[in-house]
């Protein structure tokens, strides 16, 4: 019993980790999907991705 709450937070991080890895986006991307135009658009800099699933790459110019 005493193990099994630090192994129920050991895979909570884990899967936040692993699932993070896939991803570039950040706090500040906001896809919205414009299903009249087929694609989606960032609602922080305007960039436009077409495709029926949500993006999981940021495609903001880096600075």
């Amino acid at each position: 019993m005493f193990l099994l709450l630090p192994l129920l937070v050991a895979a909570v991080f884990l899967y936040l980790w692993l699932s993070r890895r896939n991803s570039t986006l950040t706090r500040v991307c906001r896809w919205r999907q414009e299903r009249a135009a087929g694609q989606w658009r960032c609602a922080a800099c305007g960039a436009v991705q077409t495709g029926d699933v949500a993006p999981r790459d940021c495609l903001r110019l880096r600075n």
